[in-house]
């Protein structure tokens, strides 16, 4: 026989949806809206090791076009992460830095890929066991 685990959200009457911390979303949504795609991250994680020009950023994220390369550092600019600055050369050069707030992201960011290197193999243990344990349900 085979346990079935749920969340449940509890709700107060006459209200919206009761966060996981009891509050509203506990400014995990403000988390998610700032860092939520693998852009953010990848260009966060990069400015970690020192300040870059735009082509070295583009050149250090496969991947990545220069449009989503544009868009990404103008966001992490907007939210006060990134600063950015252009010297008047002919074409002008450009680089971006992390300000304060952003070193202190990235390195909540480190601590993520830590934990995540920490418990790969478990992690994947237990993918193991579910697939095995519940066949074509794909981790629904």
């Amino acid at each position: 026989m085979s346990v079935a685990h749920t969340a449940v959200t509890p709700q107060v009457s006459g209200t919206e949806p009761v966060g996981p911390c009891g509050e509203d979303d506990c400014g995990i949504r403000d988390v998610l809206d700032r860092i939520g795609d693998k852009w953010t991250v990848l260009v966060i994680v990069e400015l970690a090791k020192g300040v870059r020009r735009y082509r070295e950023l583009q050149r250090a994220i496969p991947g990545i076009s220069q449009r989503m390369l544009t868009v990404t550092t103008r966001r992490l600019c907007r939210d006060g992460l990134v600063e950015r600055t252009v010297y008047p050369t002919i074409p002008p050069q450009v680089e971006y830095r992390l300000t304060d707030v952003g070193r202190s992201l990235a390195t909540t960011i480190s601590g993520l890929a830590d934990w995540s290197r920490d418990h790969k193999d478990t992690m994947a243990a237990a993918r193991q066991r579910w697939d095995a344990e519940h066949p074509g349900e794909a981790g629904h």
